[in-house]
């Protein structure tokens, strides 16, 4: 995660952008660019999401660069990750190729894990509770999901979730369009 901000400037310059160009495609100011770039500040998932789509990549190009032609991902290489600033850990559990379109992964939140962020963007979402269980907040509306149960929806609708158990809960989520 420590060479993503190496990245995004690399990527830009691949492409002939300016920061200004990349700001207009984004959204996010040039400055705030600017200081993504020189590592000065972090990068939020919801604004990595936005820069990846307006350099045409998934968000998985700024994680790693190992491919996975085979189609099958083994156990030990799925490593959990975390994104910055967030008590969320992510496992990937697809493999990689040209155009796919969902995002298969292990999703573990820490007992007692509080909202940290709303989302919203294309797509859908499903959440399958392999274990514990998850309060979802779905266009200001609350479903507790127990072990065994699942939750599927829009993903365009404002929503987050939280842990209200003092136990890790694990999530098998499969969502669109591919993020990671």
């Amino acid at each position: 995660m420590d060479d993503i901000h190496k990245k995004i400037k690399e990527i830009r310059l691949e492409q002939g952008l300016t920061l200004k160009d990349l700001s207009e495609k984004t959204s996010l100011s040039v400055s705030f660019l600017s200081q993504i770039e020189r590592g000065a500040s972090s990068v939020a998932i919801t604004s990595l999401k936005k820069i990846a789509d307006a350099f045409g990549v998934t968000m998985t190009f700024f994680f790693e660069e190992q491919v996975n032609p085979n189609y099958h991902v083994k156990s030990e290489q799925q490593k959990p990750f975390q994104v910055e600033g967030s008590a969320t850990s992510f496992v990937r559990l697809g493999g990689e190729f040209p155009k796919r379109s969902l995002e298969p992964m292990i999703v573990k939140l820490a007992p007692n894990q509080k909202k940290e962020q709303t989302f919203s963007h294309p797509g859908e979402e499903f959440y399958y509770v392999l274990k514990g269980a998850a309060l979802f907040e779905i266009a200001g509306e609350e479903y507790f999901v127990r072990q065994g149960e699942s939750i599927h929806f829009p993903s365009h609708i404002e929503h987050e979730y939280e842990n209200p158990l003092s136990e890790e809960t694990m999530l098998l989520c499969v969502l669109t369009p591919v993020i990671f």
